[in-house]
C-alpha cells in the first residue's frame, strides 16, 4: 500500500501571477488573481479550460463552483477543500493523486492564493481551525498571532539544544541571497547581512522582524494529470512519487503536547519517503515552508536530514544555500519571496526538476521534497520527480 500512489500522477502545468505589496497586483480580486495563475498553469499544461475536470480550491478563496463557471469548466467531477492552512497545497498534491489514480479525475486544477497584505486585517480567533484552544487557553494569556504560537516550540528547542539567533538568521540570510537571483521576489535587490538581521526589532522573542515570512497579495496553482496523459503534455512532468499528510498531537494544542517537537511532519515525512522508495539523503533540494525561521530548522529535522537538535548547525555556514550541501528555498521562500500559502515552494521545485530556474538552478537536480505547514504544525510532504 506504501508506494500505490508513487508515479500515478504528475505535475504537468504551473502558473504564477505578479506577488506584490500594492500596486496593480493588489487592485485584483482574489479570484481574478487565482484565475490567472490557473489560467496560467492550464496553458502550461498543453490543456484547455473544458480539459479540467477536477478543482481543489483554496480554503481562503472562491469555491471551486465559482472558479469552474469563471474558467468554463462545464462538467466539474470532482471537487474537495484541505483544511490545513499552510500545508494545503500540498497536501492537495496528495488528494489530487488519489482522485487520478481511483479513476475519478484525469486534469485537476490546485489554485492558491489571497491577498494577505492589502486585505488581511486581525484574524477572528473564533473563526481559526484551533478556535477553541486559541479562544479559552492562548488569548487570554496575550498569545494572538502565530509568532507568539510558533515561539514557545522555538524557545524550548534553544532551552533544549542551544540553537542560536545566528543560526536563525543563517536561514533569513540564506533566503535572501536565493531571492536576489528570483526576478519574481519581492525582496530582490535587497541582500541581508548577519549585523542586519540581529539589528531589526524583536517581534516576540526569539523572533525578530526578519524571522518573519512576508505578507503578499498574489497565486499560484498547479494542474496535476494522470500518468497515462503525460506524454501529451507539452512541458516536462514531474512525478508525485511519494505524499503525505500528518498531524501533531493534540493538534489544536502545542503546550500540553507530551513532545513538544512532534509534527505533523514527524509522521508524514518518513511515509512520504517510503511510497517514494528513496531516503532524505538522496533530495538534490528541498523547498521547505518557512513561515517564520525556527520551522524551517524544526522541519529539515523531522524530515530526517539531522537528528533532532542538530538543526541549528545544520543551516550554518552556508550548507542551505545554493552550492551548498542541500539548497533549500531556492527562489527565496515565504520569507524573501512571497506568502501564497506555499504554493510557490512547489512551483519552485517543478521548475528546478524541468531545469527552468535560470541562475538559481540547482545542477542536474532530479529530486526534491516539498513540504507544507499549518495551524499549530499540520504538515504535509511530497517527494517529486524529474524523471520516471
Amino acid at each position: 500500500m506504501a508506494s500505490s500512489l508513487k508515479d500515478r500522477a504528475c505535475i504537468a502545468g504551473i502558473g504564477e501571477t505578479e506577488y506584490g505589496r500594492g500596486g496593480l497586483v493588489s487592485e485584483k480580486s482574489v479570484l481574478r488573481l487565482q484565475l490567472e495563475a490557473a489560467t496560467r498553469a492550464i496553458e502550461d499544461a498543453g490543456l484547455r479550460p473544458k480539459d479540467i475536470d477536477s478543482i481543489l480550491p483554496s480554503q481562503y478563496g472562491p469555491a471551486a463552483e465559482e472558479i469552474a463557471a469563471n474558467l468554463g469548466v462545464d462538467d466539474l467531477r470532482y471537487t474537495a477543500t484541505v483544511q490545513m492552512g499552510g500545508a494545503s497545497p500540498v497536501a492537495c498534491l496528495q488528494t489530487a493523486a488519489m482522485a487520478v489514480a481511483a479513476g475519478v479525475a484525469t486534469n485537476v486544477l490546485v489554485p492558491a492564493g489571497f491577498k494577505f497584505y492589502s486585505s488581511r486585517r486581525a484574524q477572528d480567533p473564533s473563526a481559526m481551525p484551533m478556535a477553541w484552544v486559541a479562544r479559552d487557553y492562548y488569548l487570554p494569556y496575550g498569545l494572538f498571532a502565530p509568532a507568539q504560537w510558533y515561539s514557545l516550540m522555538a524557545r524550548r528547542h534553544m532551552h533544549e539544544f542551544g540553537t542560536s539567533a545566528e543560526q536563525l538568521g543563517a536561514v533569513a540570510i540564506a533566503m535572501r541571497k536565493h531571492a536576489q537571483l528570483n526576478p519574481a521576489a519581492l525582496m530582490r535587490d535587497r541582500p541581508l547581512t548577519m549585523e542586519e538581521y540581529l539589528a531589526s526589532p524583536i517581534i516576540f522573542g526569539p523572533y525578530r522582524l526578519l524571522d518573519c515570512c512576508l505578507e503578499t497579495d498574489g497565486a499560484a496553482a498547479v494542474v496535476v494529470m494522470a500518468a497515462d496523459r503525460a506524454a501529451d503534455a507539452p512541458s516536462r512532468p514531474v512525478w508525485i512519487s511519494g505524499v503525505a499528510t500528518g498531524h501533531p498531537y493534540p493538534a489544536d494544542d502545542i503546550t500540553n503536547r507530551r513532545d513538544i517537537f512532534r509534527i505533523g511532519l514527524t509522521s508524514a515525512a518518513p511515509r512520504a519517503f517510503a511510497m517514494a522508495g528513496v531516503s532524505p539523503e538522496e533530495m538534490d533540494f528541498a523547498q521547505v515552508y518557512d513561515c517564520f525561521t525556527f520551522e524551517l530548522v524544526q522541519q529539515i529535522e523531522e524530515l530526517g536530514f539531522c537528528r533532532r537538535g542538530e538543526g541549528g548547525g545544520f543551516v550554518e555556514s552556508g550548507r542551505i544555500e545554493l552550492g551548498g550541501d542541500l539548497p533549500v528555498n531556492t527562489h527565496g521562500g515565504l520569507l524573501s519571496e512571497a506568502h501564497v500559502m506555499g504554493m510557490n515552494h512547489v512551483v519552485e521545485a517543478v521548475k528546478q526538476l524541468r531545469g527552468d530556474a535560470g541562475e538559481r538552478q540547482v545542477k542536474d537536480a532530479r529530486m526534491g521534497v516539498v513540504t507544507g505547514w499549518g495551524d499549530f504544525g499540520d504538515g504535509s510532504v511530497a517527494v517529486l520527480r524529474g524523471d520516471r
